[in-house]
C-alpha cells in the first residue's frame, strides 16, 4: 500500500515537473502542502512561474480549479459569494463565490485590500464560509496557492501575521538555471505546455495520500525535537513574535507529508530540519522588523536557530 501512495505521488510530481522546470525542490514542496491538506504562499519577483506552478498543480488533478485575479478594486463577495434575490420566488438564494473549488489559485493576493483578503481566512482554517448566518461548506480537498510579489510595494497590501499564519509553506521560486532556461524558451515557443497536462490524480486519491500521511509514525523524541525549535523562536533575543502552536503543528504535519513522498512510513530528524524554514519563517517577526524587507534574514536566523540544537539520535 505504501509502494502503490509513493507511485501516486511520484506521478503527480513527474508530471508537474514536465513544465515547471529545474525546480525540483519548489515541487517537492507544494507535494508536501498537498498531502498536508494545507496551504501555500508563493513568494518571488514576477515572471519566475508562480502562477504557472499553481496551474500545474491544478491542471495535474482531476479537480475542480479556479483562478482568482486579486486586484484593489475586489470585493469579499465576489470571492465567497453572495445572496441573490429571486424575482420570480420571491426568495433569496446563495450564489456561490469563485473559493467554492478544490484548487484556488489567489494570483497576486497582496494586491488587493485586508478586507477582501480576510475574506479567505474562515475558508483556509475551517474550509468553509458563512454567508448571511448561514454555513456553507466547501469541496474536499480544499488548497489554496497564493502567489506575491514581496519587493513591490506599489499599489499592494502586506499580508497581515494572522493571515500569513494560515499558510503551510512560503515558498520562494527563484531564478532557473540556464540549461533549464534554454529548455523553457524552446518548449515555450510552441505555447503554454501547461495547457497540455492532463489530470493523473483525482480527488478519491488525494484524501487518500493525505489520509495516509496522518498516519506516518513520529517518534516521541521529535515531538521534543520539534516543539525545542518552536521554543527556540519564542526565546530568541532577535525575535518579537515566535512561532504560533498553529506553526508547531504545520511542522508535525509537513514533516509527516516529506516522509510519505520519501516512501517511509516514520519521520526522520532531517524531516523536520528541511521544513523548519519554509514551514516558520513567514510566521515569526524579527525586533524593528520591517514588513517583507528582511526575509533572507529571518530565514537565516531560524536555519541557525535549528542548527544550533542537538538532533535526537
Amino acid at each position: 500500500m505504501a509502494t502503490q501512495l509513493q507511485s501516486l505521488v511520484g506521478e503527480l510530481e513527474a508530471n508537474m515537473a514536465k513544465v515547471v522546470l529545474g525546480k525540483p525542490g519548489v515541487v517537492r514542496l507544494c507535494m508536501v502542502a498537498l498531502l498536508a491538506g494545507e496551504h501555500i504562499l508563493l513568494e518571488d519577483v514576477p515572471g519566475v512561474g508562480k502562477t504557472l506552478i499553481g496551474k500545474a498543480l491544478a491542471k495535474s488533478i482531476a479537480a475542480k480549479f479556479c483562478r482568482i485575479q486579486f486586484t484593489p478594486d475586489l470585493l469579499p463577495s465576489d470571492i465567497v459569494g453572495s445572496s441573490v434575490f429571486n424575482a420570480k420566488t420571491a426568495e433569496f438564494y446563495f450564489s456561490p463565490g469563485p473559493v467554492f473549488a478544490n484548487i484556488v489559485l489567489a494570483d497576486e493576493i497582496n494586491r488587493t485590500t485586508p478586507r477582501t483578503q480576510s475574506a479567505l481566512l474562515e475558508a483556509m482554517s475551517d474550509s468553509q464560509v458563512s454567508i448571511d448566518g448561514v454555513t456553507h461548506p466547501l469541496p474536499r480537498p480544499f488548497l489554496v496557492i497564493a502567489t506575491q510579489n514581496p519587493f513591490e510595494f506599489e499599489g499592494t497590501y502586506p499580508l497581515p501575521e494572522s493571515q500569513l499564519d494560515r499558510f503551510l509553506l512560503r515558498i520562494s521560486v527563484g531564478y532557473p538555471e540556464r540549461e533549464d532556461e534554454l529548455q523553457v524558451l524552446t518548449i515555450h515557443r510552441r505555447g503554454e505546455p501547461v495547457d497540455e497536462l492532463t489530470p493523473v490524480l483525482d480527488c478519491a486519491q488525494v484524501s487518500s495520500l493525505q489520509q495516509a500521511a496522518r498516519q506516518i509514525g513520529v517518534d516521541e523524541s521529535l515531538h521534543d525535537y520539534l516543539l525545542d525549535i518552536v521554543e527556540a523562536t519564542r526565546n530568541s533575543d532577535e525575535l518579537h513574535v515566535g512561532a504560533s502552536t498553529r506553526g508547531a503543528l504545520c511542522l508535525y504535519r509537513a514533516s509527516q507529508s516529506l516522509a510519505l513522498i520519501e516512501g517511509r512510513d516514520y519521520v526522520v530528524p532531517d524531516d523536520v530540519k528541511r521544513l523548519a524554514v519554509p514551514v516558520l519563517a513567514h510566521r515569526v517577526i524579527t525586533k524593528g522588523y520591517l514588513h517583507g524587507s528582511q526575509r533572507g534574514a529571518v530565514e537565516a536566523l531560524i536555519q541557525r536557530l535549528v542548527d544550533d540544537l542537538p538532533v535526537p539520535a
